[in-house]
């Protein structure tokens, strides 16, 4: 199964994080498929940046999120565009 979850990065005692594409089979930080974002908890507010586009794309193919990336999938808005219906490119103009 493919998971969306974080992969801890940065020194001892400063932790980043990516978020990253891997088979649920591998390491925390071992061996995955794509980045695509990153969270910093350090600063004030946490940065969370995730490209959209590409979590969509992995959603879309049966990605699993973990609880704390389903929970900035939320924040950011894109669950709710995985669950509305894909609008056609033409009548967005109407």
């Amino acid at each position: 199964m493919v998971k969306i979850r974080l992969r801890r990065v940065g020194a001892k005692k400063q932790p980043s994080y990516r978020v990253v594409v891997a088979d649920s089979r591998s390491p925390r930080d071992g061996r995955f498929l794509e980045t695509i974002g990153h969270y910093n908890p350090r600063t004030d507010p946490p940065t969370v940046h995730i490209d959209e586009d590409r979590a969509l794309h992995w959603l879309r193919q049966g990605a699993q999120p973990t609880e704390v990336v389903a929970k900035m999938l939320r924040d950011l808005g894109i669950m709710d565009k995985l669950a509305a219906p894909a609008e056609p490119a033409g009548e967005a103009a109407l």
